[in-house]
Protein backbone atom coordinates (compact mmCIF):
# COMPACT_ATOMS: atom_id res chain seq x y z
CA UNK A 1 0.00 0.00 0.00
CA UNK A 2 1.62 3.54 -1.11
CA UNK A 3 2.15 5.85 2.31
CA UNK A 4 -0.71 8.31 1.61
CA UNK A 5 -0.05 11.51 4.17
CA UNK A 6 -3.03 13.57 2.34
CA UNK A 7 -6.60 13.29 1.18
CA UNK A 8 -4.27 14.49 -2.38
CA UNK A 9 -2.06 11.25 -2.39
CA UNK A 10 -5.21 9.31 -2.21
CA UNK A 11 -6.67 10.44 -6.14
CA UNK A 12 -3.22 9.16 -7.64
CA UNK A 13 -2.68 6.04 -5.46
CA UNK A 14 -2.40 2.74 -7.26
CA UNK A 15 -4.67 -0.11 -5.70
CA UNK A 16 -2.90 -3.17 -5.00
CA UNK A 17 -4.91 -5.98 -6.33
CA UNK A 18 -5.09 -9.19 -4.68
CA UNK A 19 -4.03 -12.34 -6.79
CA UNK A 20 -5.72 -15.62 -6.40
CA UNK A 21 -3.77 -18.25 -4.49
CA UNK A 22 -1.93 -20.14 -6.63
CA UNK A 23 -2.08 -23.90 -5.25
CA UNK A 24 1.01 -25.99 -5.44
CA UNK A 25 1.49 -29.94 -5.77
CA UNK A 26 2.09 -30.97 -2.26
CA UNK A 27 4.21 -34.65 -2.12
CA UNK A 28 5.83 -36.14 0.56
CA UNK A 29 9.11 -38.07 0.01
CA UNK A 30 7.46 -41.03 -0.16
CA UNK A 31 5.34 -39.16 -3.28
CA UNK A 32 2.25 -39.19 -1.53
CA UNK A 33 -0.24 -36.69 -0.61
CA UNK A 34 -2.39 -36.27 2.76
CA UNK A 35 -5.06 -34.49 3.71
CA UNK A 36 -7.98 -34.98 6.66
CA UNK A 37 -11.55 -35.80 5.55
CA UNK A 38 -14.44 -34.63 8.07
CA UNK A 39 -17.83 -35.28 8.16
CA UNK A 40 -20.31 -35.24 11.19
CA UNK A 41 -18.43 -36.89 14.10
CA UNK A 42 -16.07 -38.94 11.77
CA UNK A 43 -12.57 -37.93 11.56
CA UNK A 44 -10.44 -39.52 7.97
CA UNK A 45 -6.84 -39.60 7.18
CA UNK A 46 -6.10 -40.23 3.32
CA UNK A 47 -2.93 -40.82 1.79
CA UNK A 48 -3.45 -40.75 -2.14
CA UNK A 49 -0.13 -41.79 -4.29
CA UNK A 50 -0.13 -42.96 -8.09
CA UNK A 51 -0.90 -46.63 -8.57
CA UNK A 52 -3.43 -49.31 -9.55
CA UNK A 53 -6.45 -48.22 -8.18
CA UNK A 54 -6.25 -50.13 -4.94
CA UNK A 55 -8.64 -48.23 -2.04
CA UNK A 56 -7.92 -49.56 1.35
CA UNK A 57 -9.77 -48.17 4.75
CA UNK A 58 -8.38 -48.80 7.97
CA UNK A 59 -6.57 -52.52 6.42
CA UNK A 60 -9.21 -53.27 4.60
CA UNK A 61 -10.50 -53.46 1.36
CA UNK A 62 -13.10 -50.48 0.70
CA UNK A 63 -15.45 -52.89 0.09
CA UNK A 64 -14.99 -54.70 2.73
CA UNK A 65 -15.07 -51.92 5.35
CA UNK A 66 -18.37 -50.31 3.42
CA UNK A 67 -20.37 -53.41 2.47
CA UNK A 68 -23.53 -50.97 1.45
CA UNK A 69 -23.37 -49.80 -2.18
CA UNK A 70 -24.47 -46.62 -1.11
CA UNK A 71 -21.01 -46.07 0.49
CA UNK A 72 -18.85 -47.63 -1.75
CA UNK A 73 -20.10 -45.15 -4.56
CA UNK A 74 -20.28 -42.32 -2.32
CA UNK A 75 -16.21 -43.31 -1.59
CA UNK A 76 -15.70 -43.38 -5.60
CA UNK A 77 -17.28 -40.08 -6.28
CA UNK A 78 -14.18 -37.59 -6.10
CA UNK A 79 -12.40 -40.19 -8.13
CA UNK A 80 -14.90 -40.53 -11.15
CA UNK A 81 -15.67 -36.57 -10.81
CA UNK A 82 -11.72 -36.15 -11.58
CA UNK A 83 -12.09 -39.33 -14.35
CA UNK A 84 -8.70 -40.40 -12.71
CA UNK A 85 -10.35 -43.95 -11.92
CA UNK A 86 -7.81 -46.76 -11.50
CA UNK A 87 -4.78 -44.31 -11.29
CA UNK A 88 -4.48 -43.88 -7.88
CA UNK A 89 -3.81 -46.14 -4.60
CA UNK A 90 -5.73 -44.67 -1.60
CA UNK A 91 -4.96 -45.53 1.56
CA UNK A 92 -7.51 -44.09 4.49
CA UNK A 93 -7.60 -44.24 8.20
CA UNK A 94 -11.08 -43.24 9.85
CA UNK A 95 -12.57 -43.02 12.88
CA UNK A 96 -15.51 -41.79 15.22
CA UNK A 97 -19.32 -41.73 13.96
CA UNK A 98 -21.26 -44.43 11.97
CA UNK A 99 -20.66 -45.90 8.42
CA UNK A 100 -22.06 -42.77 6.71
CA UNK A 101 -20.47 -40.49 8.21
CA UNK A 102 -17.09 -42.03 7.76
CA UNK A 103 -17.84 -42.57 4.03
CA UNK A 104 -18.46 -39.18 3.90
CA UNK A 105 -15.18 -38.31 5.66
CA UNK A 106 -13.31 -40.48 3.86
CA UNK A 107 -15.23 -38.94 -0.03
CA UNK A 108 -13.99 -35.22 2.04
CA UNK A 109 -10.18 -36.63 2.27
CA UNK A 110 -10.03 -38.24 -1.26
CA UNK A 111 -10.73 -34.99 -2.63
CA UNK A 112 -8.71 -32.33 -0.70
CA UNK A 113 -5.80 -35.09 -1.21
CA UNK A 114 -6.55 -35.38 -5.18
CA UNK A 115 -6.02 -31.68 -5.29
CA UNK A 116 -2.77 -31.82 -2.90
CA UNK A 117 -1.20 -33.82 -5.91
CA UNK A 118 -2.91 -32.83 -8.61
CA UNK A 119 -3.96 -28.93 -8.30
CA UNK A 120 -5.38 -29.06 -11.84
CA UNK A 121 -8.42 -31.16 -10.67
CA UNK A 122 -9.44 -28.33 -7.78
CA UNK A 123 -12.12 -26.59 -10.31
CA UNK A 124 -13.61 -30.02 -11.27
CA UNK A 125 -13.93 -31.03 -7.31
CA UNK A 126 -15.19 -27.73 -5.89
CA UNK A 127 -18.16 -27.59 -8.86
CA UNK A 128 -18.96 -31.09 -7.33
CA UNK A 129 -18.95 -30.16 -3.89
CA UNK A 130 -16.44 -32.25 -2.77
CA UNK A 131 -14.12 -29.71 -1.04
CA UNK A 132 -17.05 -28.46 1.38
CA UNK A 133 -17.07 -29.91 4.64
CA UNK A 134 -20.52 -30.64 5.35
CA UNK A 135 -21.15 -28.80 8.74
CA UNK A 136 -24.14 -30.46 9.62
CA UNK A 137 -23.45 -32.42 12.88
CA UNK A 138 -26.59 -33.90 15.38
CA UNK A 139 -28.51 -31.36 17.75
CA UNK A 140 -27.58 -31.72 21.28
CA UNK A 141 -30.02 -33.28 23.64
CA UNK A 142 -31.92 -29.95 25.67
CA UNK A 143 -33.08 -30.70 29.53
CA UNK A 144 -36.63 -30.69 30.05
CA UNK A 145 -36.67 -32.60 26.07
CA UNK A 146 -36.86 -36.31 25.11
CA UNK A 147 -34.97 -35.53 22.61
CA UNK A 148 -33.10 -32.61 21.02
CA UNK A 149 -37.18 -30.75 20.32
CA UNK A 150 -39.70 -33.32 20.82
CA UNK A 151 -41.43 -32.96 24.30
CA UNK A 152 -42.33 -35.66 26.68
CA UNK A 153 -45.65 -36.66 25.93
CA UNK A 154 -48.42 -34.65 27.51
CA UNK A 155 -51.05 -36.06 29.74
CA UNK A 156 -54.13 -33.15 30.59
CA UNK A 157 -54.57 -35.51 34.02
Amino acid sequence: MADLSSLKDLGTATEATASAPVHVKKVDAQGRSYATGKRKNAVARVWVKPGTGKITVNGKPYVAYFARPVLQMILQQPIVAAARDGQFDIDATVAGGGLSGQAGAVRHGISKALTYFEPGLRSVLKRGGFLTRDSRVVERKKYGRAKARRSFQFSKR
